[in-house]
């Protein structure tokens, strides 16, 4: 599957068919020599049991042959890892932040996306984060797999090899819509990535986007992963859908009293930073982390914004 997609498939795919043929002739040795046992000294040809001695030699041989092949699926095994955990010096670094139950990337100029681009023949290291549980990012076509664990920053490396998009998601439970958490990663010529990592940072964009708050609010909630909980045509999912949301009647959990509430401007705030202080009757508690130290009051404002438009 998807050969030669990284600089990691061959040293990794050696030591896994080495491993599973290995394993493979043992269960047919094993068994077929267990069969042979039943057959060769079944009760009827050996009604008296005989009492036998052990052979030093084969004491000998079932330990010297057994020790070897393991060492030699050590060496294979360590030929992949090792380089897997030694980035060059020159790679290219993203922050990849996890959380329940999205993926967001932070490129050197501060450019971030919910998918990973990434340009092809130049060695990519990621800075891994995760905001609320551990998550594991896996990109399979790369043989990477890393977890993410709150409050430790975990690395992985890898250099894009083939242009195309490959599957990233997370590879450890993490709650309610794990199985929704995945994205892709992007593989660009080089020359196509410099002008998207370009294109993304231009000022005239910014400014058109910060002329259109709405636009702009989107984006910020597809950064941050809020689709994955909340949808925009009214389906319920992890969390109420934004649409009708603004200006309009919420029936929610205040310390244990249910009552009724206007979704304006403040009751939204609100729910972005202390998601936990209202809870929306039908929904459970502790679904969603605090953005507070991750959303600033003018990206909550835009985000506000775009919700207006969802009616």
């Amino acid at each position: 599957m998807y050969s030669g997609a990284s600089n990691l498939v061959t040293t990794t795919d050696n030591a896994f068919f080495l491993i599973i043929g290995i394993s493979v002739i043992f269960l047919v040795g094993i068994s077929a020599t267990i069969i042979w046992f039943l057959i060769r000294y079944n009760k009827k040809k050996h009604p008296v049991a005989e009492q036998i001695h052990g052979s030093n030699t084969l004491e000998v041989v079932w330990t010297v042959i057994p020790l070897i092949l393991v060492m030699i699926m050590f060496f294979y095994g360590w030929a992949g890892y090792a380089p897997a955990r030694k980035a060059p010096k020159d790679a290219m670094r993203i922050i990849a932040s996890a959380r329940m139950w999205s993926w967001s990337f932070e490129y050197e100029n501060g450019v971030k996306t919910d998918t990973l681009y990434v340009p092809m023949n130049q060695p990519v290291l990621l800075d891994l984060l995760s905001v609320d549980v551990v998550h594991s990012l896996y990109i399979p076509a790369f043989r990477v797999k890393e977890d993410m664990v709150p409050g430790r920053t975990n690395r992985m490396w890898f250099i894009p090899q083939k242009v195309g998009n490959y599957e990233l998601f997370c590879a450890e439970y993490c709650g309610l819509s794990h199985s929704y958490m995945f994205t892709e990663v992007k593989v660009l010529e080089p020359g196509e990535f410099d002008k998207w990592l370009t294109s993304q940072a231009d000022t005239t964009r910014i400014i058109a986007a910060e002329s259109n708050p709405g636009a702009a609010g989107r984006r910020l909630i597809e950064v941050n992963g809020c689709f994955a909980c909340h949808s925009s045509d009214g389906s319920k999912l992890v969390g109420p859908s934004f649409k009708g949301l603004y200006e309009h009647e919420q029936k929610v959990m205040t310390n244990g009293e249910l009552r009724s509430v206007i979704a304006n401007d403040d009751y939204i705030t609100k729910s972005i930073y202390e998601p936990d202080a209202e809870i929306v009757e039908g929904y459970r508690k502790g679904q969603m982390i605090s953005y507070k130290n991750q959303l600033t009051d003018q990206d909550v404002q835009q985000i506000i914004e775009y919700l207006k438009t969802i009616k």
